[in-house]
Parts: C-alpha cells; structure tokens; sequence
C-alpha cells in the first residue's frame, strides 16, 4: 500500500519547518508554493535598504529540502481545496492539476492589508516579497540620484522626504535604516546633495512606536529613532496617497499635505484568501483580519487531518510572528506522525514565546525576553544572534555576518544595484493584467508569511 500522503501549502517558516520535521516519518511530503525560495521576511528592509542581498534572505527551497527524500517541492498556485474530497487544486504554469491528501498543512501565509485602499500600493509598496524589497531599493535609490540631478529646491525636497507608514517592527526597522542610510552610509557620496538633511517620517494612527513591548521599552525605540533622525508622528491617518506624495490627518483634526516622493506601507497584514475557502466549508470563524479561528491543536473543526499555522490562525491572541509558524509546523508535523502510528492524540498546541525584538539602528535595539528588556548595543547583540540562528543554512549565515559586519562597523552597503525596471515592474504588471500569467506573478508573491516576520524572534 501507498504512503500516506501530507501536502503542505507554503515554503515559508511554517511550511518548510513542518516539511523538515517529517523528514524521517514514513510519508510522502509534497510542498506546494507559488515561490521557489523560503523568504526570511523579517529582513526584507535590509534587502531594500542595500544590507543583504535576496540569496541571503530567500535560500531555493529545492536546495533547502535536496536531501529529503520523501519529500517532493511543486512550484504552483492553490486556487482551490475540497476538504470533503481530501484535494486541492492549483494551477501550474497556466495548468490545472489536482493533488489528493491524507494530511494536509495549510501555511500560506498573509500579505498586505491596505485597509480598503489597495490603490495605494501602486505607490507605496509594502514589504513581503523580494520584488517589493527590489522596488523599494530603487525607490530609495533613485530618488537619492534624481536629487543629485535637479536644481529645483522644492523637487530636491519631495525626492528626499522618505515616508514609513506603520510604527510597527517592519515600520520601524525601516524607518531607523533609511535614516541611517542617508545620515550616515552615504554622507560622501554625493556632490551636489547634502544626504544628512534628508527627512524620514514615520506615521502611524495609534500612541506609541512598538507599543507591543509595553511602555518603557516603546518610549525607548522611539527615543532611539529620533536620535537617529526620524520624525515620528503618532496619531496620524494617512487618508489619502500618489505619485507625488500623501494626506494625513492627525488625533487634534489637524489635516497635512507632505510632498514625499518614496514612501514605504507597513501598517497591516491580511491573511490568505484560502482562510475564507477553509473556513466556508468547515464552519470555523474568521477574524477581522481573515484568520481562521482553529481547535487548541491547529486543526480546522470537523477535520482532523487538517492544520493551519503561522499567520492564518486566531488563535489565543497568538502573535504573527516566525516562532508561532516554526512551534505550529513542527506540532502538526508530530501530530500526524502520532496519529500514524496510533500513539494516542499529545497535549493542544501551546507557544513558547521566545521574547520580541526589533532594532532601530546600527547598533540599537529593544528586546524583551519573558520579564528581561533590554534596550541599546545589548539588545542589538541579542538581535544579532536570534536573527542568525533563524537563517536556514550555514552558508547563509556566514554570508549575512559578514555583511552585516560590513555595514554595521564599516558603514557600508554593498548591495546597491537597482535597475529602471525594478522601478516601474508594478506599473507594467497592473497594465497587463489578466494577460499576465497568474502563476507565473504568483512566483513573485510572498507565501508563508509571518505578519511582523520574526519581531518575536
């Protein structure tokens, strides 16, 4: 008789970490990602701001799993799962196909949430895919260079006015590299612009930047912030937002219009349609931001061969963050290895919180670990070490050390190369529209996500 058959939907940390923990399990794992890379999203702004390149962030998941024997990697797009039939459906280079299960690990992740105005996407990309992190460095880039090149004082000002929505992890760390970026790493790079009276802002609408570490360690990152050069302002709304730059208003009424030409949204995230196509036919809840409210141990009700994890469970206030899709891949994986070998059914899922991080500048940060905060060059050091052992691959590892090693002491970028066509890639995609592949645009998307990436480390 056949295997039995586990199919995992997403390469990100909960999917190929669930991949992983069956390598040895008498299965036959089959992992379907519309991307052909496992995507480190938490440093995705490193890409975008000249630190790393995409091979240090996004390793081929083919490469990662190449010694897994029992597993198999299809580069495709699900538009479709039949609980009832035990199968999914997807499309693979304009192909249907059909895979049937007997154990199925839904970890597709979430992307972008423009609440309502996905219209300001087209200029304010946001950051989960390495195609965003691409545009995003010729956005930042290129608006340095058309500054070098104009005599126009108000045009010199609208190209060097950098704008964060969302004081958030992503928010921040953005926001903190961009200021370091042009107050520092490229002070004597250029001739005719001063890059140190360049403006970062960061906006958001509530009270406090990181607000999630509580209160002492909040009012820590945003004192970091503005003595690296950003502008904070809390308790604003960004109302509206083009080419040129975007409306905000602020908690007093106060409404402002700031000519801004990169802007950067990191102010929300939406988990995969295919919460909603689980949860219609299952009967599980969604949350307000279309995650699927699971049983304790990560299965959808009714179906029991069925897990979801990562950032597409509501689940006990679980956080969107890579050590919830890492804990919740590697517990369905051992709960299908128990249910095959009829070890009767462990305890519910719990998290093990390993304590958030995020840092603001080249060697600051914030981390609070169970009931120890730590502000400064100590938290920046423990950001370092998490951040390398949550990189898949030695290789990867000692390539980010070393450019890490020469940025943050050397002040340096070395992965600066942009192109016109990352620039205006978004543009030429929304105008060929259906004419372009959906499967083939799928393997630009991000999948797996993990929200916040690994702000909780």
């Amino acid at each position: 008789m056949s295997r039995p058959r586990v199919v995992i939907i997403g390469s990100g940390f909960g999917g190929l970490f669930a991949a992983r923990a069956l390598a040895h399990a008498d299965v036959d794992v089959t992992l379907v990602s519309k991307i052909v890379s496992h995507l480190f999203q938490p440093l995705l702004y490193q890409v975008a701001t000249g630190i790393l390149s995409t091979g240090e962030v996004a390793p081929a998941t083919r490469d990662v799993l190449r010694r897994q024997r029992n597993a198999t990697v299809l580069l495709a797009e699900v538009t479709g799962i039949d609980l009832a039939a035990h199968r999914i459906h997807a499309s693979k280079l304009g192909e249907d196909l059909s895979l049937d299960y007997d154990y199925l690990i839904v970890a597709a992740g979430a992307g972008q949430s423009y609440f309502g105005n996905d219209h300001f996407a087209t200029f304010a990309p946001g950051m989960k895919s390495i195609d965003d992190a691409l545009e995003l460095r010729a956005r930042i880039f290129g608006s340095l260079e058309m500054a070098e090149l104009t005599d126009d004082p108000e045009q010199r000002r609208r190209l060097m006015t950098f704008v964060v929505v969302g004081a958030g992890p992503t928010g921040a760390e953005m926001a903190g590299q961009i200021a370091e970026l042009t107050g520092h790493t490229l002070r004597d790079d250029y001739r005719r612009i001063d890059t140190t009276s360049a403006r970062v802002l960061l906006f958001d609408g509530v009270d406090a930047v990181l607000g999630s570490f509580g209160p002492k360690l909040a009012a820590s990152a945003r004192a970091q912030l503005e003595r690296n050069g950003v502008d904070v302002r809390l308790g604003a709304m960004v109302t509206d937002l083009d080419a040129d730059g975007l409306q905000v208003r602020y908690s007093d009424g106060r409404a402002e219009r700031i000519e801004a030409a990169c802007k950067v949204w990191a102010a929300g995230v939406q988990a995969s349609p295919l919460g909603a196509m689980l949860a219609e036919q299952s009967g599980a809840e969604l949350d307000r931001a279309g995650r699927v409210k699971v049983r304790p141990d990560l299965t959808l009700p009714g179906h029991p061969e069925v897990f979801v994890v990562g950032d597409m469970i509501a689940l006990d206030n679980l956080p969107g963050v890579a050590p919830v899709a890492i804990q919740g891949g590697r517990y369905a994986a051992r709960r299908i290895v128990d249910t095959i070998g009829g070890t009767p059914p462990g305890a519910d899922f719990r998290y093990h919180d390993k304590g958030s991080m995020a840092v603001t500048s080249r060697f600051g940060a914030i981390a609070k670990i169970g009931a120890i905060e730590l502000t400064g060059f100590l938290a920046w050091l423990s950001w370092l070490f998490v951040h390398l052992l949550y990189i898949v691959g030695f290789k990867n590892r000692a390539v980010t050390l070393l450019h890490w090693a020469i940025t943050f002491v050397g002040q340096a970028r070395t992965e600066r190369v942009t192109t016109q066509q990352q620039l205006v890639a978004r543009l030429a995609v929304r105008q060929l529209g259906d004419n372009f592949s959906p499967t083939i645009s799928g393997t630009m998307e991000s999948d797996d996500s993990t929200g916040e990436g690994t702000k909780g480390r």
